[in-house]
């Protein structure tokens, strides 16, 4: 069973960077594509980025205008989001989630909530940026 355990979010302040990281207690990470999504207070719950199994390809919301990065280090079960230039707007909790299917950037950008959406969810990660 997959367990995503999302750590690295924190405080700071406008134009600073967070490296957020996302590991499994169980099972193995390279067996999935994986995602990061964010929720603000008040708001829906939004696509960030997502990377194919061996880290080949990469999607991004148009929205992060080319301030984060997703990697992936599958022999040490860990998946990042690098995010610089983080503005007031970018707190939000972090959540990273695992498809076994790629299925297209769809399930990604607008279908991960739903039946056939992200199999696993972590917690998420608390980001807070100040100004």
């Amino acid at each position: 069973q997959v367990q995503l355990v999302e750590s690295g979010g924190g405080s700071v302040q406008t134009g600073g960077s967070l490296r957020l990281s996302c590991t499994t207690s169980g099972g193995s990470l390279a067996n999935y594509a994986m995602g990061w999504f964010r929720q603000a207070p008040g708001k829906e719950r939004e696509f960030v980025a997502a990377i194919t199994w061996v880290g080949s390809g990469t999607y991004y919301a148009d929205s992060m205008d080319g301030r984060v990065d997703i990697s992936r280090d599958n022999a040490n079960n860990l998946v990042y989001l690098q995010m610089n230039n983080l503005q007031p707007e970018d707190t939000a909790v972090y959540y990273c989630a695992a498809r076994e299917k790629w299925g297209g950037r769809y399930y990604w950008s607008t279908g991960f909530a739903g039946e056939d959406g992200m199999d696993y969810w972590g917690n998420g990660t608390l980001v807070t940026v100040s100004s």
